[in-house]
């Protein structure tokens, strides 16, 4: 397989796209974080020191999604028409997944941008708890789905 992020001489480079035509794409990445039953209840009640954990989380991982070619190097700007969050509370773990879906019309998919998303929304959760719960676990930041572009739709 050849890797798209080298040229001929083994340099890195940014792939070039000009060539493409634009498509809609969708991504939507998820993941875990798994806190205390105390660090969950402080969530829930919204009792947490730094304010509202959720809601900030919420705006983090926009924020994270639209920032995504300032924090991964090979990644393109992308004119983002849309990032929306969902969150699920897991009390039986306890916990909360995010999901967050990424759209755009363009040339390059919006995959690392969700992922990117999931990521710094996660870890605005643990900065907001930190004070409460130290260990807590963010997991499986993960692909959930992709649609468009030349290599096709993905579902897990």
């Amino acid at each position: 397989m050849e890797l798209t992020h080298l040229d001929e001489q083994n340099k890195p480079k940014m792939v070039d796209v000009s060539k493409k035509g634009d498509t809609t794409r969708v991504a939507q990445a998820s993941g875990i974080i798994e806190v205390t039953p105390e660090a969950y209840e402080a969530v829930i009640a919204n009792t947490a020191k730094k304010g509202p954990v959720l809601q900030t989380a919420v705006i983090a991982a926009i924020q994270g999604a639209k920032q995504t070619s300032t924090l991964i190097p090979m990644c393109h700007p992308l004119m983002l028409t849309s990032v929306k969050c969902d969150i699920e509370e897991l009390p039986e773990l306890p916990g909360f997944r995010l999901f967050v879906t990424a759209k755009l019309v363009g040339k390059t998919g919006v995959e690392m941008e969700a992922l990117t998303g999931v990521s710094v929304g996660l870890l605005t959760i643990y900065d907001m708890l930190k004070a409460i719960d130290k260990g807590m676990v963010i997991r499986n930041v993960q692909l959930e789905s992709k649609d468009g572009g030349k290599s096709g739709d993905f579902r897990r």
